[in-house]
């Protein structure tokens, strides 16, 4: 797709994100992969008033082009986007039921056979790390290792596909898992699948990946 192309789905996916309840004002970040480097939602401010001029070109030696700052948080797009190729797209919100989990060092457990949709058999925790620092985006790498989306702790979730037409659904596939598994663990702790099970789901998923 055209850059301008580009420009206009990733800001309409930007507000989506928060139109749809998944994020709130001006945190989380959205990107998308661009001829040599990337275009990333710009830093403090509301996607509404976000024109396509405004996103960020940032190539992998972290060098921008354009009106805005980036979003604080481009270390962990450009480091995701660099190591892995098949990576299209990214993003990140402080999504409310997610970030429950997040503020309570909890991953999601395979409690449900969706919990796939990930990548694995659960949706594992990154470490605690300062938001936009290179120790935050290092962690996120070690724990998506096989996944597509992870849980940051104390902080929200990052999730990415090929393309920004399946992205924003991943991601509130997963925030619907995590009002579950919180809802769920008000009456105790449901049992899991055992690996066995999860890997019969990830067998039927295998044709799935967005």
């Amino acid at each position: 797709m055209p850059e301008n192309g580009l420009r206009e789905q990733l800001i309409a996916t930007a507000r989506a994100m928060n139109s749809s309840g998944l994020n709130q004002g001006t945190s989380g970040n959205v990107s998308v992969r661009s001829g040599e480097g990337f275009l990333l939602t710009p830093s403090a401010l509301a996607y509404d008033q976000c024109k396509p001029q405004d996103l960020v070109l940032v190539d992998m030696s972290g060098q921008c082009t354009g009106v805005r700052k980036p979003s604080t948080e481009w270390r962990m797009h450009r480091d995701l986007y660099e190591k892995h190729p098949d990576v299209g797209c990214i993003l990140h919100a402080h999504a409310t039921w997610c970030t429950t989990l997040a503020c309570l060092e909890k991953p999601i457990p395979p409690f449900h056979y969706m919990v796939a949709i990930a990548g694995g058999d659960s949706i594992p925790l990154a470490p605690y790390a300062l938001f936009g620092s290179q120790e935050l985006s290092d962690a996120l790498l070690r724990t998506l290792q096989g996944r597509r989306a992870c849980l940051l702790a104390h902080h929200g979730v990052v999730c990415f596909t090929k393309d920004l037409e399946n992205l924003l659904p991943l991601a509130i596939e997963i925030e619907a898992l995590a009002k579950m598994y919180v809802q769920a663990l008000q009456i105790g702790s449901p049992p899991l699948l055992s690996d066995e099970q999860m890997q019969d789901v990830l067998e039927r998923f295998t044709s799935y990946k967005p």
